[in-house]
């Protein structure tokens, strides 16, 4: 399956648009997570662990919206579009959502 954050690909002309394709992650960021975190608010620097948690959840919800777009018999996903937020009572959870237009090829 073709996937793109662009509207088209050059030289694979689109068939057929089948429609909007979305998905949602939300992952918890433990005790753990938050006490690295803190030190490297303190110190500087990045936060492997948070982006770890990031890379996992933005992979979980592009896996998911491939699942659904193949469902609806697609062959690609154009004009990918990705959001982060925090949620929950003390943002300790963050939420990936994605989508685009699946489409044939």
């Amino acid at each position: 399956m073709i996937l793109t954050t662009t509207p088209t690909i050059e030289g694979h002309p689109i068939r057929n648009y089948i429609g909007v394709v979305n998905s949602e992650t939300i992952i918890g960021a433990n005790f753990v997570k938050d006490f690295k975190a803190s030190l490297t608010d303190l110190f500087g620097g990045r936060s492997g662990t948070y982006e770890r948690t990031l890379r996992e959840a933005k992979d979980t919800a592009l896996a998911e919206l491939q699942q659904r777009a193949m469902a609806m018999g697609a062959n690609g996903i154009v004009g990918i579009d990705f959001d982060y937020e925090t949620i929950g009572a003390n943002g300790s959870m963050l939420m990936v959502s994605c989508s685009g237009t699946a489409v044939q090829f």
